[in-house]
C-alpha cells in the first residue's frame, strides 16, 4: 500500500507542474494572432505545430494517466473507512481520465486536420478549428463539473474519516465546488478551479508521499 501511496504522490505532483507549465506556456509564450485574418492564423498554427501539438499532449494525455494514478492510489487509501463515498469519487475521477484524455488527442488530430485543410479553404477551416475547440473545451477544459465532483467527494470522504490535514480537506471542497459552479459560462471560475488545484495537488502530492515514508 505505501508505495502505491507514494506513486500516487508523485503523480499528484506532477499533476500540479504540468498546471503550472500550461499556465506559464499560454500566458508568457503562446502568442496567437487572434486580430489577424484566418490565413495568418492557420500560418502561426503550422509553424507552431509541434509546440503546441507537445503541450496538448502534456497537459491532456500525460495528466490525465497522472490522475489515473491518483485516482487508484486514493481510493485504495479511503476504500476501507469510507467505502461508498471513495467508490463514487473514484467513478467520477475515472470518468474526468477518459475526458481529459479524449480532449488530448481530439485537440492534437483536429490541429493537423484545420492545417492541412487551410491550405484549400481557410475559411472552412476555421468553422472546423472552431467546432474542434468547443468539443475539446466541452470534454476537458471549458466546465470542470465532473472534475469537481471528484474532489468534493473525495475531500468530503476524506473529512469524514480523518485522512489528511482537514485545512487541506476543506480546501478540496471549495475547490469542488467550483469546479462544479463552472457549469456557469464565466472564465473566473475555471481560472479560480485551476489555481486551486495546483494548491491541492502540491499539498495532497507532499501528504501522500509523507505518509507513505512513515
Amino acid at each position: 500500500m505505501n508505495n502505491l501511496q507514494k506513486i500516487g504522490g508523485v503523480a499528484a505532483l506532477f499533476e500540479a507542474v504540468i498546471y503550472i507549465s500550461a499556465f506559464v506556456f499560454f500566458g508568457a509564450f503562446w502568442d496567437f494572432p487572434a486580430g489577424t485574418n484566418d490565413t495568418q492564423k492557420f500560418s502561426f498554427l503550422a509553424n507552431n505545430q509541434t509546440i503546441l501539438s507537445i503541450v496538448n499532449l502534456t497537459m491532456y494525455v500525460i495528466f490525465g494517466i497522472f490522475l489515473a494514478v491518483l485516482v487508484l492510489a486514493l481510493h485504495q487509501r479511503l476504500k476501507t473507512k469510507s467505502p461508498a463515498l471513495s467508490q463514487i469519487a473514484s467513478a467520477f475521477g475515472l470518468v474526468w481520465v477518459g475526458l481529459i484524455i479524449a480532449s488530448g488527442m481530439i485537440a492534437n488530430v483536429g490541429l493537423g486536420a484545420v492545417i492541412d485543410l487551410s491550405t484549400k479553404n481557410a475559411e472552412q477551416a476555421m468553422t472546423v478549428w472552431i467546432i474542434i475547440n468547443t468539443i475539446v473545451d466541452g470534454l476537458g477544459g471549458g466546465n470542470e463539473i465532473v472534475g469537481g465532483l471528484w474532489v468534493l467527494l473525495l475531500s468530503v470522504a476524506a473529512l469524514k474519516v480523518n485522512e489528511f490535514p482537514k485545512l487541506l480537506n476543506y480546501l478540496g471542497i471549495f475547490i469542488g465546488f467550483v469546479g462544479i459552479f463552472t457549469i456557469y459560462p464565466a472564465e473566473i471560475l475555471t481560472e479560480i478551479f485551476g489555481l486551486g488545484q495546483i494548491i491541492w495537488f502540491s499539498w495532497l502530492g507532499v501528504t501522500m508521499c509523507r505518509s507513505s515514508q512513515s
